[in-house]
């Protein structure tokens, strides 16, 4: 028996977005004929997608509130091109997977053509810019949740969500003989894994605090090894241009980090998704984050909740140490660093709890209450 076909809109531009929206087309490709438009990165861009010419996933990689406004322009033409992509090959379902606030447009514009709409990964309503949610309401049919509370929030506001699940609940810690041959390691060293981000604006602002305290923390323990891993060649090179790097023994992978962190007891990790990659990974998270000023003044008065990293919001405990803008410094790092490892016990007794709570429906489970829409 031969398979529907449909046409699917896409953007999947972040890191971990790609991965997600891959996973998410395979299932769909399990049911459908799948014909693809959109923007992806490298995981996406294997299902055969339609992308505009001249945009690259890549330049969709900003954060913050002044970041985006400087890129304005090349926003505003991908924005277009996308669209009238979309609206040219009349596709039947929008997915929008991350990026909330550029998705958004996309929703709103497809909805009113009639266009089934998906947003895969919640906007953090529940966290800041609440009023965000009457947009959703009016404009996604579908909102798929990585968390349960994401899930429990929406289906309070009588709104239709799926709890998919955090791919990450699958993770397993990777084998550390395997591990120590694959990368060429010295098994007699004591890792730590330096995370640094998937943004050039996190590691330019990130990374010569992270190497400060890197001596620091070589000064305590002369056998202590930095892993870092990149997100890409051009981070990688970034990070190997941080002033002080070659001071310290360290190795730079490329998409390595969950080998690293299988590796390192504690890890040193710009916040996001990969404090909670560190966390299932057994690997105690220290959650860091800096932005520049005028980011920070006006993020710090939206914010809603009382944590910052994954972790402490998934336990809603403020266990993991979260050190942010004025409180990140070399010196703060270290002292988080000799608390965790007084009692290291009392962190890893929270990091089965965290994967726990993330077990979901799943991909498959997903691709059918997409069916169920169309």
């Amino acid at each position: 028996m031969s398979k529907k076909k449909i046409k699917v809109g896409i953007i999947a531009a972040e890191h971990s977005g790609d991965r997600l929206g891959s996973k998410l087309l395979k299932s769909l490709q399990n049911i459908f004929e799948v014909d693809l438009y959109g923007l992806g990165g490298p995981a996406v861009n294997t299902s055969s997608i339609v992308t505009p010419p001249e945009i690259d996933y890549q330049n969709l990689h900003v954060m913050g509130l002044i970041d985006p406004l400087i890129n304005l322009p090349k926003i505003l033409s991908i924005r277009k091109k996308l669209l009238k992509l979309f609206i040219a090959n009349d596709i039947d379902i929008f997915i929008g997977v991350d990026s909330p606030d550029f998705n958004m447009f996309f929703h709103k514009k497809l909805k009113q053509k009639n266009i089934k709409t998906i947003q895969v990964v919640s906007p953090s309503v529940w966290g800041w810019r609440e009023n965000r949610i009457k947009s959703i309401q009016a404009y996604v049919d579908l909102t798929m949740c990585l968390f349960k509370f994401e899930c429990n929030f929406y289906n309070e506001k009588n709104m239709h969500s799926f709890f998919l699940g955090h791919p990450f609940s699958q993770l397993k810690p990777r084998n550390n003989e395997e591990m120590i041959s694959k990368h060429s390691l010295d098994s007699s060293k004591d890792f730590i894994s330096i995370l640094p981000g998937s943004r050039a604006s996190e590691i330019s602002q990130l990374m010569p605090v992270y190497v400060a305290a890197a001596k620091k923390l070589l000064n305590l323990n002369s056998n202590t090894y930095f892993l870092i891993p990149a997100a890409n060649k051009e981070l990688a090179e970034m990070i190997l241009s941080t002033k002080g790097i070659n001071e310290i023994p360290y190795k730079l992978s490329i998409d390595s980090a969950q080998d690293f962190l299988s590796l390192s007891s504690i890890s040193i990790v710009t916040s996001g998704t990969a404090s909670l990659e560190a966390a299932v990974l057994g690997s105690v998270p220290i959650i860091c984050y800096k932005t520049n000023k005028l980011n920070y003044a006006i993020l710090s008065r939206l914010v809603r909740t009382p944590f910052v990293g994954l972790p402490n919001l998934l336990l809603q405990e403020h266990i993991f140490p979260e050190l942010i803008q004025y409180d990140l410094t070399p010196e703060s790092i270290v002292n988080s660093f000799s608390k965790i490892s007084s009692e290291p016990e009392h962190y890893h007794s929270y990091l089965t709890k965290i994967n726990d709570s993330m077990r979901g429906e799943g991909f498959e489970v997903a691709a059918k209450a997409i069916n169920n829409i169309l």
